[in-house]
């Protein structure tokens, strides 16, 4: 008798703190699109409770009527035609609603949808926020490419996802969006930049600057690589104050050496694996296409070795114009860039380490 007591009195105790967990679910969205010929066919699953607070329907079970949910098609498709976006090849493609079913097993209804494209669709951005009340609202997505499925969630961290055909059409999408972003990365760089610059201020043979190039390509090249395919990860708030160190070793170096004592080619063999990193750091952002990662990879860092080498033949044109025109000129463009090149590292090491929280 005791323990029945007991027990309905902690249910009691339990059951006002467990009603607003089962009265408060977490409705998501769904959409499926398949790439065909011609036309991309779809289908989004909306959950009637997000459908019915924007559409102020109460209660919301009414959208489970099948007659009702008829009568407000052009409403429920206005709703999310609205905030739903798919750009196919770079322009925004018409969406085409076709028919409402109710789905009451899912407590949802599920919208048909039809979007024109080319023959061959080379890439397709989708993005929206439809229901954006609610901030832990998400849009699982499935896309669907012959036997191919590529999945995504778009939510308020990533509210765009960008799909690339596995065709030859998509593989130049891929690479019409990495190269410029690459070029466009060491160009807007000021601290590997900085770190090439450093290396050309002592000048030398064509082919002793040759080695350094290849050198710092050799290796930025493979840890890009690793980190990008998360073989290996360190974090940014390692490697950016390691970059910063690497350009003050590289100023230092300078007005250190001595005559036959050029270690610049090993200098930038050991500092570029650095350097990969942090490039890689700006790979990641941008959202790498799992069925493009070759060459979108490749794609990138051919256009940091494009922006690379227009920086390089400018600086040691400059520099090899100034050493012709005088050498003394030449030895001090070189001192003062050095001491320049060490403060700019050394700025760079002290904000990142104790104004970004660097070395955690």
């Amino acid at each position: 008798m005791r323990r029945g007591v007991l027990t309905a009195a902690l249910m009691l105790v339990l059951l006002p703190a467990q009603a607003p967990v089962l009265a408060h679910p977490v409705p998501f969205s769904y959409l499926d699109l398949r790439l065909q010929p011609g036309v991309i066919d779809g289908t989004l699953v909306v959950h009637i409770l997000d459908t019915a607070h924007d559409l102020a329907i109460d209660p919301a079970d009414r959208l489970l009527d099948p007659v009702f949910a008829a009568g407000r098609f052009d409403a429920v498709t206005r709703l999310v035609g609205g905030r739903l976006r798919i750009d196919v090849n770079g322009g925004q493609a018409p969406i085409a609603w076709t028919r409402l079913e109710v789905a009451a097993d899912r407590q949802s209804l599920r919208l048909h949808l039809g979007i024109p494209s080319p023959p061959a669709a080379a890439s397709m951005r989708i993005s929206g926020a439809l229901f954006p009340y609610d901030p832990n609202h998400r849009t699982f997505v499935n896309v669907y490419e012959g036997d191919a499925l590529t999945q995504a969630i778009l939510d308020r961290s990533r509210p765009a996802f960008e799909y690339f055909a596995g065709t030859r059409q998509g593989a130049f999408a891929v690479v019409r969006k990495f190269l410029p972003s690459g070029i466009h990365h060491i160009l807007i760089g000021p601290d590997h930049l900085l770190f090439l610059i450093g290396l050309l201020l002592l000048g030398g043979t064509l082919g002793r600057l040759l080695l350094i190039v290849t050198g710092f390509t050799i290796a930025h090249s493979i840890t890009l690589s690793l980190a990008a395919l998360n073989l290996v990860s360190p974090p940014a708030s390692v490697i950016e104050p390691a970059i910063a160190l690497s350009i003050v070793y590289v100023g230092v170096d300078n007005l250190l050496v001595r005559k036959g004592r050029d270690v610049r080619p090993w200098i930038a063999l050991a500092f570029g694996l650095i350097h990969g990193f942090g490039f890689a750091n700006v790979l990641r952002e941008m959202d790498l296409p799992a069925r493009a990662l070759g060459w979108s990879l490749f794609s990138f860092n051919v256009g940091v070795e494009i922006g690379q080498l227009l920086v390089v033949v400018a600086a040691a044109g400059a520099l090899a114009a100034i050493r012709r025109w005088s050498p003394e000129a030449g030895r001090r463009v070189a001192v003062a860039g050095s001491v320049a090149v060490i403060a700019a590292g050394g700025f760079w090491f002290v904000e990142r380490v104790f104004l970004s929280g660097g070395f955690r």
